[in-house]
């Protein structure tokens, strides 16, 4: 009978193959990577020998290993990306995530295709889409509630839905940022953003006059959903997505594990309706703490409601720096002595982080703790009552540092003998059994219990992945313990030749050729950069095409960022709100030389923003 609960997978991100193999250590059901090329993070780019390094490895606990192909890709490049993908797909590689339609129409391996968050998915009408061209899981957009999420399951329930969880937030719609191609030439679209939502801004009226200065106005804090993981479930989430190709292995370890445990208490809870994608329990050598990694505090963004009040803030606007963990503030500093209010226990080497009377984010080095006292590397000034973060826990960042998670996948095993032969059976929670077997005419009676020994030895399972829960053995029988670490080795290779056979990869789904397409007419924002792509988009009826900005500048004055983030809205100022701080229609946002416009759509409660000529 098949199983009917859904199949619930963590997703982490890799920037190299040992932070992948951390991931699946600590618990991810799958991985996504960068391949050598065409990966939506350029400088997280992967050799094909590495990401087979990695498959070879996630497939022994079930799990999976995703590669981002995410980038546009031009017409001279399609020879070249058919050739990755064939490697890719040598290699053991589960699915592609893609952006770019074009690899529909190239000669490539029959495998398993994802709709990357490139795709902008955020109605069911896009979702439907997809999913009639083959995409056999769909990344949704991080801005969606979970009321939207859920429209989306309803259109397409068989197709499993993909959703971040943690980490950076884009400020636009992901696929609908060009503000990096057009003021430095380097394309978000190509794997090359230049992170101009991070800078500092002034926010300027329509006469010049700085309504706020030197503030971080487009850069959000970092998502957070994990008090909300058993309603993103329900929503019809199957697939949670950790952010951050880009960060170091202690970070992945951190949130891999924190969420892991998270995850696993969801679906004990509805056994009956979820089932993990992977096999094998991580046990960890240190207790996770979200606030322990990199973040610039936390927001949920827009998962609970489309029309945040004014007050709850979704911007880090003083700092796109790591605000850490609030561990208290300060009561006296002088010189290189430093006394803080915490019930935090900080340790020589600990980096902590304040913000001056000035609105400037500084940090300091702990040199050594005195008692109570912080005595610091060199003096510093800081008011008493200022609040205080700790961005590096010396102690915490050392758990991480070394070996700190084993998985293990467990095994049954049984003994007996039979017909001249003494036979071991090993089968795993993977669903393998395998029996192996030895020569033996018979069994000598015991003198004593030999249970207990059969045992140990069965389960010297020290440098494999399995580990003994439950074996039947035969304690009336004495059998050398040579005898039995044999057929344990032999058991053991036969058990990860088994997984290596019986596991299968997914294959790429058809294309529905009678599809209509999500819309008639197609703009620079849908990105269409080379003639497959655009072909695709013809078959199944847009009538008009207009190229991607990458490849030809738009008449007028496009849209470089399309959010639904809203300035007017962060800083209390939301024409939809009563009473609250009141702003100028005409907003700019000056960088530098740079100037841009801001267009608040207060009926779609979305923002545009121009580059001002």
């Amino acid at each position: 009978m098949k199983d009917k609960r859904r199949v619930i997978e963590l997703l982490a991100p890799a920037r190299d193959a040992s932070v992948a193999i951390d991931a699946i250590l600590h618990g991810a059901d799958a991985v996504y990577m960068g391949a050598k090329s065409h990966g939506a993070r350029a400088a997280a780019g992967n050799s094909t020998a590495d990401i087979a390094r990695v498959a070879e490895f996630a497939h022994q606990y079930g799990a999976r290993v995703y590669v981002t192909v995410n980038t546009l890709v031009y017409d001279d490049e399609i020879h070249c990306v058919e050739r990755l993908i064939h490697e890719l797909y040598e290699a053991g590689v589960d699915a592609l995530i893609i952006q770019d339609l074009g690899i529909l129409r190239m000669n490539i391996p029959p495998i398993a295709l994802h709709a990357s968050t490139q795709c902008d998915l955020r109605t069911p009408e896009k979702a439907k889409f997809l999913e009639n061209m083959g995409f056999s899981q769909l990344v949704m957009a991080r801005e969606l509630t979970l009321s939207e999420i859920n429209a989306i399951h309803t259109t397409v329930p068989n197709t499993p839905l993909e959703a971040f969880v943690h980490g950076a937030l884009c400020v636009s719609y992901s696929g609908r940022c060009q503000v990096s191609q057009c003021l430095k030439g380097r394309s978000a679209n190509r794997g090359e953003c230049a992170q101009i939502c991070r800078l500092p801004f002034d926010l300027l009226d329509a006469d010049g006059n700085v309504l706020e200065k030197n503030k971080h106005l487009l850069s959000l804090r970092d998502y957070n959903a994990s008090e909300n993981l058993e309603a993103m479930l329900e929503a019809g989430v199957s697939s949670l997505k950790i952010e951050g190709r880009l960060k170091d292995s202690g970070y992945v370890k951190n949130v891999v594990s924190y969420y892991r445990k998270a995850l696993d208490r969801v679906i004990a809870k509805h056994a009956d309706k979820y089932v993990r994608a992977s096999f094998g329990v991580s046990k960890l050598s240190f207790e996770p703490a979200l606030s322990k990694s990199f973040n610039r505090s936390f927001t949920s963004y827009f998962l609970t409601e489309r029309h945040p009040e004014n007050g709850k803030t979704m911007a880090s606007l003083n700092t796109p720096k790591s605000l850490g963990e609030p561990i208290g503030k300060v009561l006296y500093a002088k010189g290189k002595t430093n006394r803080i209010a915490t019930s935090t226990s900080i340790a020589n080497g600990d980096g902590l982080s304040y913000f001056n009377q000035q609105g400037e984010y500084m940090g300091f080095r702990v040199n050594r703790v005195d008692g109570a006292d912080l005595i610091l590397t060199k003096p510093i000034s800081i008011a008493a009552g200022t609040p205080v973060f700790r961005t590096y826990d010396k102690a915490f960042d050392d758990a991480l540092s070394g070996q700190s998670a084993e998985r293990k996948v467990a095994i049954n095993a049984q003994l007996w003998w039979a017909n001249g032969s003494l036979n071991l059976q090993l089968s795993d929670e993977r669903g393998n059994r395998i029996v192996k077997s030895v020569d033996c005419p018979e069994l000598d009676a015991a003198k004593s219990d030999q249970g207990p020994r059969q045992t140990q030895a069965i389960g010297k399972l020290g440098g494999t992945i399995y580990q003994l829960a439950n074996a039947q053995v035969m304690g009336d029988k004495f059998i050398p313990s040579s005898v039995l670490a044999q057929l344990r080795r032999d058991a053991v290779i036969a058990l990860d030749r088994a997984q290596r056979i019986t596991f299968k990869r997914p294959l790429r789904l058809p294309e529905q050729a009678d599809a209509p397409c999500f819309a008639k007419n197609l703009t620079y924002a849908d990105n269409v950069a080379n003639h497959l792509s655009r072909q695709v988009y013809e078959a199944h009826g847009a009538e008009s095409i207009e190229p991607a900005l990458e490849c030809e500048m738009p008449d007028g004055t496009p849209t470089v960022m399309h959010t639904r983030y809203c300035i007017r809205r962060e800083l209390g100022a939301c024409k939809k709100q009563k009473g609250g701080k009141q702003l100028p229609d005409k907003l700019f946002l000056r960088t530098g030389d740079r100037l841009l416009e801001v267009h608040c759509d207060c009926a779609k409660c979305e923002m545009h923003i121009t580059i001002k000529k």
